[in-house]
């Protein structure tokens, strides 16, 4: 049975939605999901501003992610929405704490995923989990892509892709994730489960 950490960043709950059906294939694959969110860098006056208050603190509840808990985890899965094409500064933040797992070559050999949002259709999805796989080159672990292992990969047109699972989350007119996002999180989570039990043996 792998041990996966889901280690996110979420501004507004998406990247939270995205994390648990992940965290569904994990589990349908008979491992098992630990969600893990970074530590927030804003103020509550800040997230209030910003519309992201309340989303936060229905999070709260989910354990906050360590740097001494990473080397204990079979696999990684690190998610954050899109800024500007790459992760935002509260998930560089955290992995910019990982420097001594680096060191010691920790991380070395683990299985690594990814997966992100973002408010428009070309807002950065492919880029974002890109930028984001650079960690795990630095670290030496073994990335998990999606592929075209699913159908589903062939047909959305909102998020999901071979990079990995993401979701389409625009201001207005969408809510939650479509069939497609949910199908590609879940196979995603399954199959990395399964490489990861497979590594850990």
């Amino acid at each position: 049975m792998a041990r996966i950490g889901i280690i996110f960043h979420s501004m507004y709950g998406s990247t939270y939605d995205l994390a648990q059906k992940i965290a569904d294939g994990i589990g349908e694959a008979g491992g098992t999901a630990e969600l893990r969110r970074v530590p927030r860098l804003m103020s509550d006056e800040q997230l209030e501003a910003a519309g992201a208050l309340q989303a936060q603190q229905s999070m709260a509840s989910i354990t906050e992610a360590t740097v001494d808990e990473l080397p204990e985890f079979d696999g990684i899965i690190f998610g954050s929405p899109t800024r500007f094409g790459n992760r935002t500064s509260q998930l560089s933040s955290f992995l910019d704490q990982t420097g001594s797992l680096w060191a010691e070559g920790k991380l070395v050999g683990k299985p690594a995923g990814f997966f992100t949002g973002a408010s428009t259709i070309h807002g950065g999805f492919e880029s974002t989990i890109m930028t984001m796989s650079t960690y795990a080159f630095h670290q030496g672990m073994v990335i998990v892509p999606m592929g075209y292992s699913d159908p589903a990969t062939q047909v959305t047109r909102t998020g999901g892709g071979p990079y990995g699972p993401s979701h389409w989350s625009p201001q207005e007119g969408k809510d939650g994730l479509d069939e497609h996002e949910i199908t590609i999180a879940t196979v995603y989570g399954s199959r990395f489960a399964e490489i990861a039990a497979k590594l850990a043996a």
